[in-house]
């Protein structure tokens, strides 16, 4: 198009070239714009859920059997409704996944080999690693990618969860039994990982997608209804949830695996990428895979499982908190520079 240099994409607006200040100018607004419509929804559900609690419309209690009503029914459903509409022809990639597992499999052998050399009581031990490589992917990538990214983004961050959520499960039981001085059972892991409700609805989906026919309107329709309301209220209910007192004796814990959590372990694995030549969308993923706040369900399993559910607890709740801020300053970031 004559008489500008840049088109309007993933909400860029058109520049003219007689005004390239005024260029950069709207460029930095509009990557803002999008940085800020991807992470303030979600400070407005936990704030919300936060809010709702401490004015005692709701108790905890409920909110807790209310959160196991979303991961037994409404996850399930999400996990569904997305493999049943995944194109596996446009969002395959051997290359990438390769190179998503490889940064996966580095990041939690990295965790295991240094945690021990730094934290001497194991219950901590098993709940550092697992804060490190276990991310709040369902709640935080899926719709990141989406938001960011476009429905290419929402559909290869859908194909990585796939790998994630059972390599997430046996590893965490691994090394909180591990630490716990127990020796897991292949058969007891592999019940937790088949009886897990995200893996009964993955399979579901990807079982439907092979089918010949789609779902009928008056069944596709509460599906994405039920899918879309899902991580709204996950998010509530994380609001409503997370404490932030007993800070102090756990403070230099959570500062340290915080800092390498949200900051260098996003940043040394953006940094492997640069000479990979992944696509922006590839490389937008692998960031939200690892620079996503420590998964929820991380709190019960250490709690159950002779981990310091103290600490696991305010991981959850310190992650989730500055993790919004962080990850306003990656997508910010990376959108400035061209990489995503």
């Amino acid at each position: 198009m004559a008489g500008f240099d840049r088109q309007q994409k993933n909400g860029f607006r058109i520049c003219p070239l007689s005004s390239p200040k005024n260029c950069d100018k709207v460029i930095f607004m509009n990557n803002l714009i999008i940085a800020v419509n991807a992470v303030v929804p979600f400070i407005i559900y936990i704030a919300f859920g936060y809010a709702v609690r401490n004015f005692k419309v709701v108790t905890e209690e409920f909110l807790r059997k209310l959160n196991q009503v979303v991961f037994k029914c409404f996850f399930p459903i999400l996990m569904f409704n997305n493999f049943s509409q995944m194109d596996l022809q446009k969002t395959l990639s051997g290359r990438f996944l390769l190179i998503f597992l490889g940064a996966f499999v580095l990041v939690f052998l990295g965790s295991w080999l240094l945690v021990p050399r730094f934290t001497k009581e194991n219950p901590r031990r098993g709940v550092i690693i697992q804060a490190l490589f276990r991310s709040n992917a369902i709640l935080f990538a899926l719709p990141l990618a989406e938001s960011v990214a476009g429905p290419e983004g929402y559909m290869l961050a859908s194909l990585c969860v796939s790998f994630t959520v059972p390599l997430y499960n046996v590893l965490a039981v691994v090394v909180l039994e591990y630490y716990s001085g127990k020796k897991p059972s292949p058969l007891q892991l592999l019940k937790k990982v088949v009886t897990n409700p995200l893996i009964l609805g993955a399979i579901a989906g990807g079982l439907f997608l092979l089918l010949p026919f789609e779902l009928p309107v008056f069944l596709a329709k509460p599906v994405k209804a039920f899918a879309d309301l899902t991580t709204p209220l996950s998010l509530f209910i994380l609001g409503g949830t997370l404490h932030f007192s007993a800070f102090g004796k756990n403070m230099c814990a959570i500062l340290l695996t915080m800092s390498l959590k949200l900051v260098f372990i996003p940043l040394a694995l953006i940094l492997l990428s640069l000479p990979l030549q992944l696509a922006p969308t590839e490389r937008f993923v692998l960031l939200i895979f690892f620079a996503t706040p420590v998964a929820v369900s991380s709190y019960t399993m250490a709690a159950n499982m002779g981990g310091d559910d103290e600490l696991a607890g305010h991981f959850v709740a310190v992650s989730t908190a500055f993790s919004l801020f962080t990850l306003f300053g990656w997508i910010f970031a990376l959108k400035s520079l061209g990489l995503i």
